[in-house]
């Protein structure tokens, strides 16, 4: 089983328009909603790719209700915390011509005791978890190092966890030493407090948050790819040219590639999330692409030892 906490979930609302015109009535064409924030995405995604995740979740109002209907539907396991306040909504807004707007509330703040009521239910699950997933930004109300609670107490029971944050969260988090830590180029920038302009500035960054954690570090690069670095290794692979459609959740569908291949070698980590996350571009916001096509990805991908 994989335990995947997700603080912050949200439902994500797209809207359809023709164009955004400032300062005047914009008419939705379509709207589509289903559960989402990145947590729900990598569970998603995992169980999609053969895996048993097992979500853990604080929900509240009537989109905590939404959610959690729309998670049952989709078969997924759930454990949640029980809020006052309202979950969020996510709402994109996509043009006819592909471009969008996206709006992210700050979601509920959770007090001290559902913090609480958090990190024991972590700990229960992960007596038989082989890994835990922490992905997405924090709530408000909770320390910046929750994340870095939860992975101690991953470390104490020996199961593997994977760290996709930004800012103090994530900062708190290497502290904690990830199995592996996922950043974009930005949160690796951020995190390294200086520029990477160049490709060998990326590639050091990333061996030195790998020295950092003790373990494995994956940059996702966008059309770029990915980088793996970690442990004497380091691995780049780029992404098959496509017809992009939608980037929401790719990078979620990288990491969930990641935990169902994580008992295989860490260069078919890299082939593996490189392949996922660009099949989850060829896709409507939402939807999951063919097992057939991801696999047909994979094989077209190749690595490269960068330095």
């Amino acid at each position: 089983m994989q335990l995947v906490v997700s603080l912050n979930p949200a439902v994500d609302v797209e809207w359809r328009v023709d164009t955004v015109q400032w300062e005047e009535k914009n008419q939705v064409l379509m709207e589509r909603r289903w559960p989402g924030g990145k947590g729900i995405n990598v569970a998603r995604w995992l169980a999609h790719l053969g895996g048993n995740p097992h979500l853990l979740i604080p929900l509240g109002g009537r989109n905590g209700d939404e959610l959690k209907a729309g998670l049952r539907e989709q078969g997924l396991k759930i454990s949640t915390i029980t809020l006052r306040e309202a979950s969020r909504a996510n709402v994109v807004v996509t043009t006819a011509a592909g471009k969008q707007l996206r709006f992210n509330p700050l979601g509920p703040k959770l007090s001290a005791r559902k913090w609480s009521e958090v990190l024991a239910t972590a700990t229960k699950h992960l007596d038989r978890a082989n890994l835990m997933i922490l992905s997405g930004a924090l709530p408000r109300g909770v320390p910046a190092t929750a994340y870095a609670q939860l992975l101690k107490i991953a470390n104490r029971r020996s199961a593997k966890a994977i760290l996709d944050c930004d800012g103090a969260a994530l900062r708190a988090g290497i502290a904690a030493k990830p199995f592996l830590t996922k950043p974009n180029e930005f949160e690796l920038e951020q995190w390294s407090r200086k520029p990477l302009r160049t490709e060998s500035a990326v590639v050091r960054a990333a061996r030195a948050l790998a020295d950092a954690t003790q373990g494995w570090v994956l940059v996702s690069r966008g059309p770029k790819g990915a980088l793996l670095a970690g442990h004497g290794i380091s691995l780049a692979c780029r992404a098959p040219v496509v017809r992009v459609r939608n980037t929401i959740g790719a990078g979620d569908a990288l990491v969930a590639a990641v935990a169902a291949h994580i008992d295989k070698a860490p260069e078919e980590w890299l082939r593996w999330g490189v392949a996922t996350g660009t099949a989850a571009t060829e896709c409507t916001a939402g939807e999951l692409a063919t097992l057939s096509r991801i696999k047909k990805l994979h094989d077209s991908t190749r690595l490269r030892v960068t330095r």
